[in-house]
């Protein structure tokens, strides 16, 4: 049986090898510090971080995944939405359905949100299936990013 339960502190020693297993995956493009990593499950968590929520994904009660999502408000949408950050469930669990359940409890979890959100690479393609499959479709939109000071 898959479940899905809030994420506590006292999960770090199960979430954080996966974790690890997802950072050093084709689903990331560059490699993280793991103090990043450590600093982002602390946050997720942390019941009084109110822009991370982590979750624990269980067959038959044996962790077998997580997930971190967060919220932002979308101009583009002119509602919330629900960033899905990442999933990680383990290699003997994909393909039974998992990620479309964690997919429908985010939905019942957040019905007033207008958007769902998430980051793939193109060399994830069972997840891009998976997503497509869902009704997700690619934005046009290139990402950027700027992690410190601006230049010039």
């Amino acid at each position: 049986m898959f479940e899905i339960r809030e994420m506590t502190g006292a999960d770090r020693e199960l979430v954080l090898p996966m974790v690890n297993t997802f950072y050093h995956s084709p689903a990331v493009e560059h490699p993280v510090d793991p103090a990043v990593l450590e600093r982002t499950f602390q946050a997720a968590a942390d019941p009084g971080e109110p822009l991370l929520r982590g979750l624990v994904l269980l067959e038959d009660g044996q962790a077998v995944g997580y997930a971190y999502v967060t919220q932002c408000y979308s101009g583009e949408v002119g509602g919330r939405c629900v960033f899905f950050e990442e999933m990680y469930l383990s290699p003997q669990c994909r393909g039974k359905g998992y990620g479309t359940q964690v997919f429908r409890w985010l939905k019942n979890a957040y019905p007033n949100h207008a958007r769902l959100r998430l980051e793939v690479t193109d060399a994830n393609e069972k997840a891009i299936r998976l997503y497509k499959r869902l009704g997700f479709r690619f934005l046009e939109y290139r990402q950027m990013v700027l992690e410190g000071d601006l230049q010039a």
